[in-house]
């Protein structure tokens, strides 16, 4: 199976072939792949160098102009590094574009701290009218980005080499689907934390949701999976910073008593950087630690 990277720039380079209203603005990262991309439209794929803050100016300038930007690079040189330009030349001069990552948590950990952004949507939810898409599998990755592409407004499309087996239907709404129902707790996995959750709750009467849009947050599907209970217990497991999505989650069911355990990559930073399989049990997010932490709170 291609990464969600590799779809990414296969899609892109389609993108760019059939839409003239296009452009794609890169730092380095991911150019080899666009070198067809970049001949066939030399105005409309443009390599800033290693330049981040240069990188997201130059895209909100080119959605200024009436072009649509997809502007892509690691997530922590996509979002923390230039988040100046992303707040002002995006969100002050309320113009719109696609900001695609890669890298992920931790997707590369022998690049060290300065490749890893667990605090990327945490960082994006201070900002106003950003559509988040976490995707959990490269067939998800493109239908996410294709639609991304073909509006106005301001999206990231967070990708990671973590992916689920198989794909699940995204797109439209961006609502929350039921992938197992229970009478219990309600857990929501957010993109490729979804295999991971299924194994971890396997024979717990809860009830999983499936997540690859998380802002704006799909508040009605989380009360709809509570239902009638009298009380509510929620986890969310996220591939990034935990406890990004608890405040979302709180504010959705203000009207109902209700706990909410937020699981996701912890603030502490691990400096024996590893394999991500490493970081991912390091922060509890294998199967076996999110069953302990899911058991434990649900009761089971």
């Amino acid at each position: 199976m291609d990464t969600m990277r590799d779809r990414f720039i296969a899609t892109t380079s389609r993108l760019l072939d059939e839409d003239p209203r296009l452009a794609l603005v890169l730092a380095e990262i991911s150019r080899d792949g666009f070198e067809r991309a970049e001949r066939a439209h030399p105005h409309r794929v443009v390599n800033v160098g290693i330049r981040e803050q240069l990188l997201v100016g130059a895209g909100a300038g080119m959605a200024l102009t009436g072009l649509r930007p997809i502007v892509h690079t690691f997530a922590s040189f996509l979002v923390e590094r230039p988040f100046e330009q992303v707040k002002l030349d995006f969100g002050h001069q309320g113009v719109g574009g696609v900001l695609v990552s890669a890298g992920a948590s931790y997707d590369w950990p022998a690049g060290g701290f300065t490749h890893m952004a667990p605090g990327d949507v945490a960082l994006l939810d201070t900002l106003d009218g950003w559509t988040v898409h976490v995707p959990g599998h490269p067939d998800e990755a493109e239908t996410l980005l294709r639609e991304a592409a073909a509006g106005d407004d301001r999206v990231y499309v967070r990708l990671s080499l973590q992916s689920n087996e198989r794909a699940r239907p995204v797109g439209g709404a961006g609502a929350f689907t039921t992938v197992r129902e229970g009478k219990g707790g309600v857990v929501i996995a957010v993109g490729p934390m979804l295999d991971s959750v299924l194994a971890a709750t396997e024979g717990l009467d809860a009830t999983v949701l499936y997540a690859t849009t998380v802002r704006p947050f799909d508040g009605d599907g989380l009360r709809r999976a509570v239902g009638e209970r009298p009380a509510a217990d929620v986890v969310i497991v996220e591939p990034y910073l935990a406890g990004t999505s608890t405040a979302a989650a709180n504010d959705a069911l203000a009207a109902l008593p209700h706990r909410i355990l937020g699981l996701g990559v912890a603030r502490e930073e691990l400096r024996r950087y590893g394999q991500m399989d490493e970081h991912l049990t390091a922060h509890g997010l294998d199967p076996r630690g999110l069953r302990q932490r899911i058991g434990d709170f649900l009761g089971h």
